[in-house]
């Protein structure tokens, strides 16, 4: 009987093991098209293509069977001071070392009201993309600390070739990842992102930054 079971006990982690590795084909899906999209150059076929990755996060959301809450939406106060602090050091640093570097390299562009609340939801929608549709499929498969520097990898990807962002990108999404593995909490994380992105903008060189572009964007920059 021990031996039964003990066989019986392996082939249920193999199919669950499986089980677990079929639910990272949604996230190689929606990475190709948001890659696609990133390298496409402007017109119907980039609106196509961005049009398509949201979809694909959408309906792969309603149709993953996880709660509210394993998604982050249901405690928007939870540890939220922890993670705006922490934020806001990260958004102190970036000003300190802006102050240094736009004397080498040139000057910030500043960044208008309106293009900073497009860039906040912006910045919410990422933030759901990056925790509550890559993280959640690949905790189960990687283990939660794993999984943080896997989704930080990705997103540093999804950045290049800026020379700026895709760094400051990876391990903002090292800080990011960390804070919804212990809280699960969204919001301020895309509070924070948002925070981040427009201190970035408003304090380093746009000679470098190129307008916050990334991809084919950032290669077809003219000033």
């Amino acid at each position: 009987m021990a031996t039964d079971s003990t066989h019986i006990s392996a082939a249920w982690f193999r199919i669950s093991d499986r089980t677990h590795y079929f639910e990272l084909w949604p996230v190689g899906s929606v990475f190709g098209l948001i890659l696609t999209a990133v390298w496409v150059p402007p017109g119907p076929s980039l609106a196509v293509t961005a049009l398509l990755m949201m979809a694909g996060v959408l309906i792969f959301s309603l149709r993953s069977g996880y709660t509210a809450e394993q998604l982050g939406l249901t405690r928007p106060f939870a540890s939220a001071g922890v993670i705006v602090a922490a934020g806001m050091l990260l958004a102190g640093s970036i000003v300190v070392t802006g102050h240094f570097w736009t004397q080498v390299a040139g000057a910030a562009t500043p960044v208008p009201l309106h293009r900073a609340w497009q860039y906040a939801i912006w910045a919410m929608i990422q933030e759901f993309i990056l925790q509550s549709f890559f993280f959640l499929r690949f905790e189960p498969v990687f283990g939660g600390k794993r999984s943080v520097w896997i989704a930080a990898f990705l997103f540093a990807i999804a950045h290049v070739p800026n020379p700026v962002l895709t760094p400051l990108s990876f391990f903002g999404a090292l800080f990011f990842c960390e804070m919804f593995r212990r809280y699960r909490n969204l919001y301020p994380i895309g509070v924070i992102h948002a925070l981040l992105g427009l201190t970035i903008a408003a304090s380093l060189p746009d000679s470098l930054l190129h307008h916050m572009r990334v991809g084919i964007g950032y290669l077809m920059y003219h000033h």
